[in-house]
Protein backbone atom coordinates (compact mmCIF):
# COMPACT_ATOMS: atom_id res chain seq x y z
CA UNK A 1 0.00 0.00 0.00
CA UNK A 2 1.26 3.40 -0.74
CA UNK A 3 2.46 5.93 1.64
CA UNK A 4 -0.26 8.27 0.52
CA UNK A 5 -4.42 8.32 0.22
CA UNK A 6 -5.70 11.13 -2.14
CA UNK A 7 -9.15 12.17 -1.27
CA UNK A 8 -10.92 14.58 -4.41
CA UNK A 9 -13.01 17.25 -3.11
CA UNK A 10 -15.59 19.21 -5.96
CA UNK A 11 -18.53 20.22 -6.43
CA UNK A 12 -19.93 17.96 -8.71
CA UNK A 13 -20.43 13.97 -7.33
CA UNK A 14 -20.27 12.89 -11.19
CA UNK A 15 -16.72 14.72 -11.77
CA UNK A 16 -15.42 13.49 -7.90
CA UNK A 17 -16.56 9.82 -8.69
CA UNK A 18 -15.19 10.22 -12.43
CA UNK A 19 -11.50 10.91 -11.38
CA UNK A 20 -11.48 8.62 -8.78
CA UNK A 21 -12.72 6.09 -11.46
CA UNK A 22 -9.95 7.43 -14.02
CA UNK A 23 -7.59 7.16 -10.92
CA UNK A 24 -8.59 3.79 -10.10
CA UNK A 25 -7.32 2.68 -13.56
CA UNK A 26 -4.30 3.73 -13.30
CA UNK A 27 -3.52 2.89 -9.94
CA UNK A 28 -5.30 -0.16 -8.97
CA UNK A 29 -6.05 -1.01 -5.39
CA UNK A 30 -2.33 0.69 -4.85
CA UNK A 31 -3.65 3.64 -3.48
CA UNK A 32 -6.55 4.48 -1.27
CA UNK A 33 -9.12 6.89 -3.07
CA UNK A 34 -11.84 8.80 -1.77
CA UNK A 35 -14.45 11.07 -3.08
CA UNK A 36 -15.79 13.53 -1.21
CA UNK A 37 -17.29 14.89 -3.95
CA UNK A 38 -21.34 16.93 -4.45
CA UNK A 39 -23.67 17.65 -1.74
CA UNK A 40 -25.92 14.97 -2.19
CA UNK A 41 -27.86 15.03 -5.47
CA UNK A 42 -26.87 19.16 -5.09
CA UNK A 43 -24.02 20.95 -6.23
CA UNK A 44 -21.54 21.75 -3.80
CA UNK A 45 -19.44 20.29 -1.27
CA UNK A 46 -19.79 19.44 3.06
CA UNK A 47 -17.25 20.29 5.85
CA UNK A 48 -18.49 16.51 7.85
CA UNK A 49 -18.80 14.73 4.03
CA UNK A 50 -15.14 16.00 3.90
CA UNK A 51 -14.18 14.96 6.95
CA UNK A 52 -15.77 10.96 6.94
CA UNK A 53 -13.95 11.05 3.29
CA UNK A 54 -10.68 11.90 5.04
CA UNK A 55 -11.15 9.64 8.41
CA UNK A 56 -11.64 6.46 5.99
CA UNK A 57 -7.99 7.06 4.85
CA UNK A 58 -5.57 4.55 6.31
CA UNK A 59 -4.21 5.76 9.49
CA UNK A 60 -0.59 4.84 8.24
CA UNK A 61 -0.72 7.07 5.46
CA UNK A 62 -0.46 10.94 4.98
CA UNK A 63 -4.16 12.22 2.93
CA UNK A 64 -4.06 14.04 -0.04
CA UNK A 65 -6.46 16.69 -0.58
CA UNK A 66 -7.57 18.21 -4.18
CA UNK A 67 -10.59 20.37 -4.62
CA UNK A 68 -12.07 21.87 -7.51
CA UNK A 69 -13.67 25.41 -6.78
CA UNK A 70 -12.39 28.13 -3.92
CA UNK A 71 -15.49 27.13 -1.59
CA UNK A 72 -14.20 23.40 -1.69
CA UNK A 73 -10.85 24.51 -0.29
CA UNK A 74 -13.50 26.43 2.69
CA UNK A 75 -15.38 23.13 3.23
CA UNK A 76 -12.01 21.42 3.27
CA UNK A 77 -10.23 23.89 6.15
CA UNK A 78 -13.46 23.67 7.75
CA UNK A 79 -13.36 19.63 8.23
CA UNK A 80 -9.53 19.94 9.10
CA UNK A 81 -11.04 22.43 12.06
CA UNK A 82 -13.26 19.83 13.34
CA UNK A 83 -10.69 16.88 13.17
CA UNK A 84 -8.28 15.76 15.72
CA UNK A 85 -4.60 16.92 15.68
CA UNK A 86 -3.82 13.52 15.39
CA UNK A 87 -5.34 13.39 12.04
CA UNK A 88 -5.16 17.04 10.52
CA UNK A 89 -1.37 16.91 11.05
CA UNK A 90 -1.55 13.74 8.20
CA UNK A 91 -3.29 15.92 5.62
CA UNK A 92 -2.06 18.61 3.22
CA UNK A 93 -4.23 20.39 0.98
CA UNK A 94 -2.68 20.35 -2.27
CA UNK A 95 -2.92 23.69 -5.07
CA UNK A 96 -2.82 21.52 -8.07
CA UNK A 97 -5.02 21.53 -11.23
CA UNK A 98 -7.68 18.79 -10.05
CA UNK A 99 -7.41 16.11 -12.74
CA UNK A 100 -3.97 16.34 -13.41
CA UNK A 101 -2.20 16.64 -10.41
CA UNK A 102 -4.39 14.34 -9.10
CA UNK A 103 -3.23 12.13 -11.73
CA UNK A 104 0.36 12.77 -11.18
CA UNK A 105 0.15 12.42 -7.66
CA UNK A 106 -1.80 8.99 -7.76
CA UNK A 107 0.80 7.87 -9.97
CA UNK A 108 3.99 9.16 -7.61
CA UNK A 109 2.16 7.60 -5.02
CA UNK A 110 1.68 4.12 -6.51
CA UNK A 111 5.73 4.09 -6.33
CA UNK A 112 5.49 4.46 -2.71
CA UNK A 113 6.90 7.64 -3.09
CA UNK A 114 7.12 9.70 0.02
CA UNK A 115 3.95 12.90 0.67
CA UNK A 116 6.46 15.66 0.18
CA UNK A 117 7.65 14.12 -3.57
CA UNK A 118 4.49 12.87 -4.20
CA UNK A 119 2.79 16.90 -3.65
CA UNK A 120 5.74 17.93 -5.53
CA UNK A 121 4.80 15.84 -8.53
CA UNK A 122 1.16 17.07 -8.47
CA UNK A 123 2.34 20.68 -8.07
CA UNK A 124 4.22 20.65 -10.72
CA UNK A 125 1.06 19.61 -13.13
CA UNK A 126 0.61 23.56 -12.99
CA UNK A 127 3.15 24.50 -15.57
CA UNK A 128 2.53 21.36 -17.26
CA UNK A 129 1.85 21.98 -21.52
CA UNK A 130 -1.32 20.17 -22.67
CA UNK A 131 -0.91 21.58 -25.98
CA UNK A 132 2.75 20.38 -27.94
CA UNK A 133 4.41 23.59 -29.63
Amino acid sequence: MAQVSIVIVSHSAKIGQGLVDLLRQLVGQDVHLESAAGFGEDIGTDATYIMEKIQACPTDTDVLVFFDLGSALMNTEMALDLMPDAIRQRVHIVDAPLVEGAVAAAVKARGNFASDEVITSAMQAKGMDKIWK
